[in-house]
């Protein structure tokens, strides 16, 4: 089996150590669609060196960088047509910076759940700057397609839903349609969201966006329109991916407010509200 189970989650975690640039951040940004308007003071905050802001989802294209990916870690052997991200946590325990060096990132799998015709993989990183200034926890749900069944435990069955009330903050945001191009520059190379052959192999017409240029966008969108462009202000950011989104797509980000905790839910405009971002939670900082 592709998947050895017990050989993942009896590892011991990867260690890597890792560096960036403002270079690197505005690159991420850029690929989120920040910098339009190019000379908008709310947009020069991701794009321009001075005084730069970093989104705290910038911690979900680090482990690239820090050989956390799947093809690093025993017992993981998949063919990149059958996976999907299943979902998304970053857990905030201090700003990103716009520069840093020889941080510490930890990479484990912690569980594999076995869905039946699927498996989800779980790996789980943590990122300390050099004195021992811990950053980050994230948390990634890989769906990997026809490798379940291996007599596995389910995993929990979780599901939030958002208020029952119109939405506090609606926001459409249009992506570019080489998006998906832009944003893999960042280290996430997966051909299908570029190769058009390799991702109609794997059941798709055309490459799609990128599950976690979808987090990072929305999450943009939220800390522009909700959080007064404070980054610092996020403590935690969840999600799970529910459809898939094309490049060019327009997104409509529905955010409710419950006082430090906002319920977000992601769609596209042009499929008939079709849902991207589902279970989606941001908890912040007053």
């Amino acid at each position: 089996m592709p998947i050895d189970a017990a050989a993942a989650t009896g590892a011991a975690p990867n260690e890597g150590r890792i560096s960036w640039t403002h270079k690197d951040v505005i690159l991420y940004h850029l690929g989120l669609g920040a910098g339009r308007p190019p000379t908008d003071a709310d947009e020069l905050r991701y794009t321009y060196e001075k005084n730069l802001h970093v989104l705290p989802t910038f911690a979900t294209v680090l482990g690239f960088k820090g050989g956390g990916g799947l093809d690093a870690l025993p017992g993981i052997d998949i063919d990149l047509r059958a996976v999907l991200h299943g979902g998304q946590e970053v857990v905030v325990h201090h700003p990103l910076p716009p520069e840093a060096d020889g941080v510490r990132v930890l990479s484990r799998v912690s569980d594999v759940w076995d869905k039946g015709k699927a498996a989800v993989i779980v790996l789980e990183s943590s990122a300390s700057l050099p004195d021992g200034t811990r950053l980050f926890d994230s948390r990634s749900e890989i769906f990997v397609r026809g490798e379940g069944g291996f007599g596995g435990e389910r995993g929990p069955a979780t599901r939030i839903d958002p208020p029952e009330r119109d939405a506090d903050h609606t926001v459409e945001v249009a992506t570019r349609p080489d998006q998906a191009l832009l944003y893999r520059l960042s280290g996430d190379w997966n051909p299908l969201h570029a190769d058009p052959d390799f991702a109609k192999a794997a059941g798709f017409d055309t490459p799609i966006l990128h599950g976690l240029c979808s987090y990072g966008l929305t999450l943009k969108a939220v800390v522009d329109t909700v959080l007064g462009g404070d980054v610092a202000r996020v403590r935690r950011y969840r999600t799970k991916f529910a459809g898939v989104f094309f490049p060019g797509e327009t997104m409509r980000v529905r955010v409710w407010d419950e006082g430090g905790t906002l319920y977000v839910r992601t769609s596209s405009v042009e499929r008939d509200d079709a849902v991207v971002l589902a279970d989606t939670v941001v908890d912040y900082a007053g």
